[in-house]
């Protein structure tokens, strides 16, 4: 059963991030906070972790549609083909925040992505996430935590979170309750922006 790990997303514990940091390095899967809904992740570098959470989701791993949650903008050119001045003000102005942006994938993508010509970059605005990634020191691949209940698309209780998903995953953070609503998803691979998914941030920056 999975470990929960009470994290405050005003002042995190860098003890508790240090835990939670350790599990992912050791291959472990992570449900965590964002500024939107709960996530699951992984270590991008880490293959088998990205591989069992492929299994979970149901989808082959190169043909997902997995997000990399970023620290800030300064590792893109890792992931992210050159991007143009008006692209990166784009950027600028929504992250961090509740937003998805697809951008056209780089040669340097890990193994499984290598195919992609494009990948999802999101910079949630919540100090817990943002503090893993930056412990890590690399990007995680992330996913929403989706119901099958036609009701509630997305739990936000961390404790329901834990009875339905602790025998999959080895962490959930309880970082208060989770959003109902999931990032608005805009692509920026094309000359004009295209809004995928309208979700919890807001259009008008656009």
């Amino acid at each position: 059963m999975a470990q929960l790990i009470k994290i405050y997303k005003e002042n995190p514990n860098p003890k508790e991030i240090k835990k939670v940091v350790d599990v992912l390095k050791r291959g472990g899967l992570v449900i965590y906070p964002t500024d939107t809904v709960y996530g699951l992740g992984c270590d991008i570098t880490n293959i088998k972790a990205l591989e069992k959470i492929a299994r979970i989701k149901g989808v082959k791993l190169e043909k997902s549609n997995f997000s990399f949650i970023c620290e800030d903008l300064s590792n893109l050119s890792d992931y992210v083909k050159q991007i143009d001045t008006s692209t990166f003000k784009i950027l600028k102005r929504a992250l961090p925040g509740p937003y998805t942006f697809i951008l056209p994938g780089s040669k340097n993508l890990p193994n499984p992505f290598k195919k992609r010509k494009t990948v999802g970059i999101r910079v949630p605005d919540n100090a817990i996430t943002i503090e893993i990634v930056k412990q890590l020191g690399n990007p995680l691949v992330s996913t929403s935590i989706r119901d099958e209940d036609f009701v509630v698309e997305y739990t936000t209780d961390p404790e329901l979170i834990l009875e339905k998903w602790g025998n999959l995953v080895d962490i959930v953070i309880d970082g208060g309750y989770g959003d109902n609503e999931a990032s608005t998803v805009i692509d920026l691979s094309e000359d004009e922006p295209i809004i995928v998914r309208e979700g919890k941030g807001s259009l008008e920056i656009f």
